[in-house]
């Protein structure tokens, strides 16, 4: 009698510790699916944005493409020698040719920092001093040999506080 009583109470025992660790799993596990479902979205959101910043760039402009490659280059090597051009001119000349404004905090030097190769016939830079940033908006053209030579199209600096 002792026995089946011990043995019916640990069965009980057993059951309602099963039954806890099975609710807190499951709860766990809902959770963890909240979750996921809140990144798709974020990652959904995310992709839709990089579409859109995409749909201005040399590699996702079908027309610009095929001007390139009719000429005999492919993109990924003109983009790199775009972004090339533009940074050495940052070593190379002081100050920078392309930037019109001059450097105005105490020790710095207008600078390219980075390069956004639009299609064919466009880049977008932007440019800083360590203080002061601003934008370029430049065409650029390919010579026979194979030069690139830019024209400033438009520029602006940021307004400071």
């Amino acid at each position: 009698m002792y026995l089946f009583i011990f043995t019916a109470l640990l069965v009980v025992f057993q059951y309602v510790n099963s039954k806890n660790v099975f609710e807190a799993d499951k709860v766990q596990l809902d959770g963890y699916v909240k979750k996921i479902e809140k990144y798709k979205d974020s990652i959904t959101v995310l992709g839709d944005k990089a579409f859109q910043y995409s749909e201005f760039s040399l590699g996702y402009s079908e027309e610009a493409l095929n001007y390139i490659e009719k000429r005999g280059y492919e993109s990924d090597q003109l983009i790199a020698l775009i972004e090339e051009s533009l940074y050495e001119l940052n070593l190379k000349t002081e100050p920078n040719p392309l930037i019109p404004y001059a450097a105005m905090s105490p020790g710095g030097k207008m600078i390219i920092n980075a390069v956004r190769v639009l299609n064919h016939k466009w880049v977008i830079c932007n440019f800083n001093d360590g203080e002061y940033w601003g934008e370029l908006f430049l065409k650029y053209t390919i010579g026979e040999n194979r030069e690139l030579t830019f024209e400033i199209v438009d520029s602006f600096l940021y307004p400071t506080n």
